[in-house]
């Protein structure tokens, strides 16, 4: 019991740095109006040499698999905590099944409508050359990240019991099933049927566009609630393992890379831009390594060095409390500040707006936070 709040606290901060860096990618695209997309079987984005423009997107790729990756350790640990309260396995397993649909019904109701109002009116921008997969037709549901999310979570719910190594596997089974069901660059064109878009296949699937599909980030999920696992019979040897295995990633990513496009959608590009180019819908086999190889190794020295707890990650850990809160209320935010942008603005402007969005949501998050930890453990604030 003694070892839990150190823990909780380096997930928080690590999650607070997880939605700054989200924050900067929304901001872009709502106030800058330059955003690049890496989609399977398209050509990656070309920057022309320009790097700030790169690391902007760069860094913002550790968004995404660091939240999964979260969210699993999360699940794993509510697990452990309501299994000592005498909560029954198929209460715990139903209660974060029903949080996964929550977050699907939330991300349909404000995620898109959110991403709707902040591009409206919008003079179409830089996109690097995106090309989404896919035969063109009419779409009518966008499954974002919260539908990537709510999805993940309401399979992993049936895992948070299971060992740590059966979780591994399962998770590089989902790797291995997307690089498998993923088709070939000749493929670009043609219809995605709408049961692979929602499951692997990023892209057009009429009636969806598929971004965020289950099963690729699936298996970042589950990495977490192995990760969960571990830290419940060990906090030290759990952490000094996740920043092991963030060092093996990394390395494991550089070799791939250098060695050609296994593990790739695409051809690695020459440069030290090609070679961190790598495709994100879906991830890829290369794209998990470096952005999770990154998280560990982060999540790692958040919590050897004490920064984790540290009272100058504070706020970092307030917005880490209140992720939905945060994600929903910063796009309505960087949405209506992008009115005064309809046809862009610079990466100075962008990110002066950016650094104002998390001031003005500080307070906004501190109290949200605060009320959702004095609810019962029964109470339905615990979904959001």
């Amino acid at each position: 019991m003694t070892e839990r709040p150190s823990r909780l606290s380096s997930l928080d901060t690590l999650r607070g740095v997880i939605i700054v860096f989200m924050a900067i990618d929304h901001a872009r695209g709502f106030i800058a109006r330059n955003h690049p997309g890496e989609f399977w079987g398209a050509p990656l984005p070309d920057y022309h040499g320009d790097w700030v423009a790169f690391l902007t997107r760069l860094v913002t790729h550790l968004c995404a698999p660091g939240f999964m990756f979260l969210m699993g350790a999360g699940a794993a640990l509510f697990a452990a905590s309501r299994t000592r309260d005498g909560w029954k396995p198929a209460r715990i397993i139903g209660h974060l099944a029903l949080r996964g649909i929550v977050l699907i019904a939330i991300g349909q109701l404000f995620e898109n409508t959110a991403a709707a109002y902040g591009t409206a009116g919008a003079i179409r921008g830089e996109n690097y050359g995106l090309r989404v997969p896919g035969a063109p037709a009419p779409i009518s549901v966008i499954l974002g990240v919260l539908y990537g999310l709510g999805s993940s979570l309401a399979i992993a719910a049936f895992f948070v019991r299971l060992p740590a190594s059966v979780v591994a596997v399962t998770a590089a089974a989902c790797v291995a099933v997307t690089h498998w069901l993923t088709p070939d660059a000749s493929q670009i064109a043609a219809p995605i049927h709408p049961v692979m878009g929602a499951l692997v296949v990023a892209g057009l699937a009429p009636p969806f566009v598929s971004v965020y599909p289950t099963i690729p980030w699936l298996a970042a999920t589950l990495l977490g609630v192995a990760f969960g696992r571990l830290v419940q019979r060990d906090s030290i040897r759990g952490f000094t393992l996740i920043g092991a295995a963030g060092i093996a990633f990394v390395v494991l990513f550089v070799l791939l890379r250098a060695s050609g496009s296994f593990g790739s959608f695409q051809a690695v590009q020459p440069g030290w831009m090609g070679l961190l180019n790598v495709t994100k819908y879906p991830p890829s086999l290369t794209f998990l390594l470096l952005t999770l190889g990154i998280d560990f190794i982060v999540l790692a020295l958040l919590e050897h060095t004490g920064a984790g707890a540290a009272r100058w990650t504070a706020p970092l850990r307030v917005f880490g409390a209140a992720p939905l809160f945060f994600f929903i209320t910063h796009l309505f935010l960087y949405g209506f500040i992008g009115k005064w942008y309809l046809g862009g603005t610079t990466f100075a402007v962008m990110y002066m707006w950016w650094f104002v969005g998390l001031v003005l949501l500080y307070l906004p998050c501190k109290w949200y936070g605060e009320f959702k930890q004095r609810r019962s453990p029964n109470s339905l604030w615990r979904l959001l």
